[in-house]
């Protein structure tokens, strides 16, 4: 049998365990979440890149808008095809040209003789991440387990945060000598990785089920699960769906106003995420640092720090999703960003020029970096791979994601001009008064999932509840 494809299943009577089919879900997940690496890495990359960047281009503040955002602006794009892409050749296939783009556009980024190449180089990359942003979450939603698949999903996320890490430490030791393409090159190793890791994934049974390809769902669901009884069940619930009226997803979204509610709020948390102010955290973490009058060393050097509590918090989350459920985390993360975010306002209006000050600015800056990555990071993608309905899941996460990344793009080619603008306090205060408008939002629209299986969220949706109750 090809590697491709999974081996014939096992049964109880070989000997093999719970814990074997738990690690193989894992396995799969975490290789889908590959793809949040690579994300991770060109986000966090091009922080440290920019400066040096603009110097040898002399890049004006508009143009590094521009470098920053072509790859959101081409991510909105990729998350418009991948749906079609994920739904006619399969969310592993997608995922491998994913993966090839993340290769092409790092390989042009570090080689760049002008900008206008460089922003061609990430243009590739944001194909890619539009492609992988909305495919990974939805493979891994497909694949896991109910009582592991928040935390499995948030593994993406987990990834995401590590790439960040890493890109930023990268940054700082080699901004000593100003070498960009480096730090922009060294992005092809983990995407020949990735590449790789697609290799080995088996299709989705949920999307071979859609193909009428049920023999194949079936073998890939036992290799997955720790008995044939809990996979034959989980595909008779997946066909049972698949049994119901079937329209064209278009009109299925204009005639079925339960179906736009779910994509509506899909929407919703995305702003929400992007309207926090993470990401421009992320993109110019080193120019906000300056701002607040750090030296260009120590903006670095905080940076990377950000980076490794964005990844510790967005470890504590994968541990507590599952136990505490998805709004308790997601309220708590809303308020600790608008109260961190609130304090940092009020020490840059101060001046943040002692050294307490500075010290109070580093902290309440990691705090709402905690903040997001122990909810409003994970849980978004956790949540709008949860809440579509089979029918219309291509089409309800092509919709949020693409969503997020036209909210990235116009976030991110704004800032600086936003910054100038408004002050540095007074754009502190700004995402502090979105983050409160959040908690509200959580409060009266968002479900709980923890522990329900994707076709119970569906029939809890098609019945007309509210959707903060879609869980119960």
């Amino acid at each position: 049998m090809s590697s491709l494809q999974p081996p014939a299943p096992a049964t109880r009577d070989d000997g093999a365990g719970s814990s074997e089919f738990l690690a193989r879900s894992v396995g799969v997940s975490l290789l889908a979440a590959l793809a949040g690496l690579m994300f991770g890495l060109d986000t966090g990359v091009i922080a440290g890149a920019l400066t040096f960047i603009g110097d040898e281009f002399h890049a004006s503040a508009q143009m590094q808008e521009w470098i920053v955002s072509s790859m959101m602006a081409a991510a909105a794009v990729g998350s418009i095809i991948a749906g079609n892409l994920s739904f006619r050749f399969g969310r592993r296939k997608a995922l491998m040209g994913a993966a090839i783009l993340f290769l092409l556009g790092s390989i042009t980024c570090a080689l760049a003789p002008s900008v206008v190449v460089l922003v061609i180089g990430r243009i590739f990359l944001g194909l890619a991440v539009g492609i992988a942003a909305f495919t990974a979450p939805l493979y891994i939603s497909e694949v896991a387990m109910e009582s592991a698949r928040g935390s499995l999903i948030s593994c993406y996320q987990l990834m995401m945060t590590l790439g960040i890490f890493l890109a930023y430490v990268v940054d700082s030791f080699l901004s000593y000598g100003g070498h960009w393409r480096w730090m922009l090159g060294l992005m092809t190793l983990p995407a020949v990785v990735f590449c790789i890791g697609c290799l080995f994934l088996p299709d989705s049974p949920r999307w071979l089920m859609m193909r009428g390809d049920t023999r194949h769902a079936r073998l890939v669901m036992r290799y997955l699960r720790s008995s044939p009884q809990e996979a034959d069940r989980e595909i008779d619930d997946i066909a049972s769906e698949l049994k119901k009226e079937h329209t064209n997803v278009w009109t299925f979204f204009r005639t079925n106003p339960n179906f736009r509610r779910s994509v509506g709020l899909g929407m919703l948390l995305q702003v929400m995420q992007q309207l926090t102010g993470i990401n421009v955290l992320m993109y110019y973490a080193p120019k906000v640092f300056q701002a607040a009058h750090f030296g260009v060393a120590a903006s670095t050097w905080s940076t990377a720090i950000i980076g490794l509590v964005n990844m510790a918090a967005t470890g504590l989350a994968i541990m507590f999703i599952d136990r505490w459920g998805r709004r308790p985390l997601l309220l708590l993360s809303c308020v600790v960003m608008t109260l961190s975010m609130a304090v940092a306002g009020g020490l840059v209006a101060m001046g943040a020029s002692t050294l307490p000050q500075e010290i109070g600015m580093v902290a309440a800056l990691l705090l709402f970096v905690a903040g997001f990555a122990m909810g409003a990071g994970p849980l978004v993608w956790t949540l709008c791979s949860e809440i579509q309905p089979l029918r219309g899941r291509d089409f309800g996460i092509a919709c949020s994601t693409f969503t997020n990344w036209a909210a990235n793009w116009l976030i991110s080619n704004t800032f600086l001009s936003v910054l100038e603008g408004l002050g540095e306090a007074r754009t502190f205060w700004l995402f502090a008064l979105m983050n409160a408008i959040f908690i509200v939002i959580t409060l009266g629209f968002v479900p709980e999932t923890k522990g329900v299986s994707l076709e119970a969220i569906e029939d809890h949706l098609m019945q007309g509840r509210r959707l903060r109750d879609l869980g119960r």
